[in-house]
């Protein structure tokens, strides 16, 4: 991801690109500090609250990594309606691959 989008203005106006695409599909993005105790291993990430799909994204994160989870929360999902920038699209579709060949399993090969 770093080698697409260099400086923080870029990834800045990535970021609100993805959480605006994640809002076209019916997430909310919370962004909030994501506390973390002894015992507790607390990351970013989406989950239902009631009848609401939320993606929580720690604010303590860099802009980077915001970007990650947003990128991993919506590969794969229909965004074909949804105007996004090459570079949005590009790491959508590339973690929408690495997601779908994770999930086929290796054939042995004999």
């Amino acid at each position: 991801m770093d080698k697409l989008v260099r400086g923080s203005g870029a990834q800045q106006a990535l970021l609100e690109e993805l959480k605006q695409a994640a809002a076209h599909l019916g997430f909310e993005v919370r962004e909030e500090k994501l506390l973390r105790e002894v015992g507790y291993h607390v990351r970013s990430g989406s989950c239902r609250v009631g009848e609401a799909h939320v993606i929580f994204v720690d604010r303590g994160l860099p802009p980077s990594a915001q970007i990650e989870v947003l990128v991993e929360e919506l590969a794969g999902r229909p965004l074909d309606d949804v105007y996004l920038s090459p570079i949005a699209r590009q790491l959508l579709e590339q973690a929408a691959t690495a997601k779908l060949a994770a999930a086929v399993p290796e054939r042995a090969t004999t």
